[in-house]
């Protein structure tokens, strides 16, 4: 019933409108080796489970392996460990801001994902990270707009930069960038301050569970989603398709058509046989047959929902 009243659909970035497939671009040591640089990287990104995370570890290291200890995830930032008794931070500007980490201002003008690197509060390199939109995503933009979802906006925690630049490729009303867990929950919240906006929120990580939990509808996709994400959503996409939302939607709309034509067609027919039997026109026999036809009809009419196409 929640779904056939969505009007807006928030959208988390990395996994829902892109592959979530990463491949290093570039990777630029700053007072140290690449190999060294790569060695301390790899030893905390091992203990990651996201996307980008994966992408690292796909390099192919010539130098020595480290081994991470006292790791600990600081979500929306980045990792935080000991690598060979040193400090080590991983993650993006934001990490280094709050750790007082001077970080190059060439940075700032590079439209991929980074993975900056500071060893020893000294910033030691960086690491570009590029994705890809779905093949389905712009696509699947507009057959929600077709679907009668007024406002599509993403929220990622991904740079406003590229976050931008995806959300024009995509043609979307909103598209905000340099978002933690948190900034996304809150923006959520706001929303629903109005009363008439009904929200979707479609998103796969683990971070995305509180705003998936608090949307009118929270949707998941399935196959590269978290388990917490799948667990919290109300609605699976197994297929990791986009456009597979406005489908869900339409389904929610037909089935719950389908529903109130069922329970029109049961109260008219035993209204009918009411006042039928009411002046002696209906013996009970008649009356049980009639409201065996009409659950055989609302069941027939039910199974009809599988041969309609979306």
């Amino acid at each position: 019933d929640a779904m056939t009243k969505i009007n807006t659909v928030v959208m988390d970035k990395t996994g829902t409108v892109t592959k979530g497939v990463f491949k290093i671009k570039q990777i630029k040591p700053i007072a140290i080796s690449e190999s060294e640089m790569m060695s301390y990287l790899l030893a905390l990104e091992g203990q990651s489970t996201h996307p980008i995370a994966r992408a690292i570890m796909e390099y192919e290291l010539n130098g020595q392996h480290y081994t991470a200890s006292d790791v600990s995830e600081i979500a929306g930032k980045g990792l935080k460990g000991k690598v060979n008794h040193k400090t080590v931070l991983v993650g993006n500007k934001a990490l280094m801001t709050t750790h007082g980490i001077d970080v190059p201002e060439e940075t700032d003008t590079i439209v991929e994902s980074i993975v900056m690197i500071a060893i020893d509060d000294l910033f030691s390199g960086y690491v570009t990270i590029a994705d890809q939109l779905k093949e389905d995503a712009v696509e699947a933009v507009r057959q929600m707009h077709d679907a009668g979802i007024k406002k599509i906006i993403m929220l990622s925690g991904d740079k406003p930069s590229i976050t931008e630049k995806i959300g024009n490729e995509l043609g979307l009303e909103q598209a905000k960038g340099g978002l933690l867990p948190e900034d996304k929950l809150h923006e959520v919240e706001e929303m629903k301050k109005d009363p008439s906006v009904s929200i979707a929120f479609v998103g796969d990580g683990i971070n995305d569970a509180p705003v998936l939990a608090v949307s009118d509808v929270g949707i998941a996709m399935g196959g590269l989603g978290s388990d917490v994400a799948i667990e919290t959503a109300d609605v699976i996409i197994q297929t990791d398709q986009p456009s597979r939302i406005a489908r869900a939607i339409k389904i929610g709309r037909s089935t719950r058509k389908v529903v109130w034509q069922n329970i029109a067609l049961a109260f008219g027919v035993k209204l009918i046989m009411m006042i039928l039997g009411a002046v002696g026109l209906a013996s009970l026999w008649e009356a049980v047959f009639a409201d065996v036809g009409v659950a055989f009809l609302a069941i027939l009419n039910a199974i009809r929902i599988q041969k309609m196409k979306f």
